[in-house]
């Protein structure tokens, strides 16, 4: 049985601010935080273990070390570590995007695809999500408004709110708008294909890259339907499961998978057996699999993560 405090690489995008620093305690040496990988096992952006026995090691590498097992059976089905996890602070609004699906990019990526599912943290007024289109659109009207710099009239502008849920299946274009604090959980795959960036550039004066030919052929052009309903969980999928649980909670890891704690309020405490750790906001905990019975105490709100 093993808990698992993890440190997470951050990102400094350029939509990013300083609310992971000064409201979640993520450190950084960059200006900037809008991502972090709290979950990760991504070449070169793997999350750290923080402390105990195997402080500073990567989590590929305790996974390498210990075994599969620590995963679950569950997990044996994928090629690659099945999730990665994220804290995303929007600044600014984020370009206009689109993820493929396995199939294609493990055909032209050599990655999964990505399917993922919002959890809305915390929201400003007015703040809004690009989520799909209002109306189906051929492709060809799609490349042209894209092209004219007409694309944002034909999309879904969804206004949001704390403790909303939206499920991002591969296929479907979207964009996190200013103002939006949330919790990101995805398969494990960097693939995006961006398609409109309001004309910004990198901190180099450079155009960022657009993706127009691939995102042409992986893009869903109509609203978004067939939401599964994913009840009693806040998602669910082949990919992961996520549930939402406040205060005092208990349930048992078993041998079937691993569970991520991922702490988005409060303050409290996790115990599994003789052992316990503290739980902040900001906090990202993996138990491995097998584990047993767990309890979460506290005045605390957290998304627990499985296979």
């Amino acid at each position: 049985m093993a808990f698992l405090r993890l440190e997470a690489p951050a990102k400094d995008y350029l939509w990013g601010g300083n609310r992971l620093k000064t409201e979640y305690g993520k450190k950084s040496d960059k200006e900037i935080i809008a991502e972090t990988w709290e979950l990760s096992c991504y070449p070169g952006s793997s999350s750290v273990i923080a402390e105990g026995e195997y402080a500073g090691m990567s989590l590929p590498d305790y996974i390498e070390k210990n075994g599969k097992e620590v995963l679950g059976t569950n997990c044996r089905d994928f090629q690659f570590f099945p999730v990665l996890i994220k804290f995303i602070d929007a600044a600014k609004d984020l370009s206009i995007q689109v993820h493929p699906s396995d199939e294609y990019a493990i055909k032209n990526e050599n990655q999964y695809g990505k399917t993922e599912v919002w959890y809305i943290i915390d929201a400003e007024e007015g703040s809004f999500l690009y989520y799909g289109f209002k109306k189906e659109i051929s492709k060809e009207e799609f490349e042209d408004r894209i092209k004219n710099n007409t694309l944002l009239e034909v999309l879904n502008a969804q206004p949001v709110k704390k403790g909303e849920v939206y499920f991002i299946k591969s296929g479907t274009l979207h964009a996190i708008g200013k103002g939006i604090m949330l919790a990101e959980i995805q398969q494990n795959s960097n693939v995006t294909y961006r398609i409109y960036d309001y004309g910004r550039r990198d901190k180099d004066g450079n155009l960022r890259e657009l993706h127009i030919d691939k995102a042409l052929e992986v893009t869903d052009r109509f609203p978004v339907k067939d939401i599964p309903d994913c009840s009693p969980h806040l998602a669910s999928c082949k990919y992961f499961t996520v549930d939402k649980v406040e205060n005092d909670y208990s349930s048992v890891v078993d041998e079937k998978s691993f569970f991520h704690v991922l702490v988005i309020e409060g303050n409290g405490e996790l115990t599994c057996g003789k052992d316990n750790i503290s739980l902040k906001k900001g906090d990202s905990i993996l138990i491995t699999a097998g584990s047993g019975d767990f309890t979460i105490t506290g005045d605390t709100k957290c998304l627990l993560t499985s296979i």
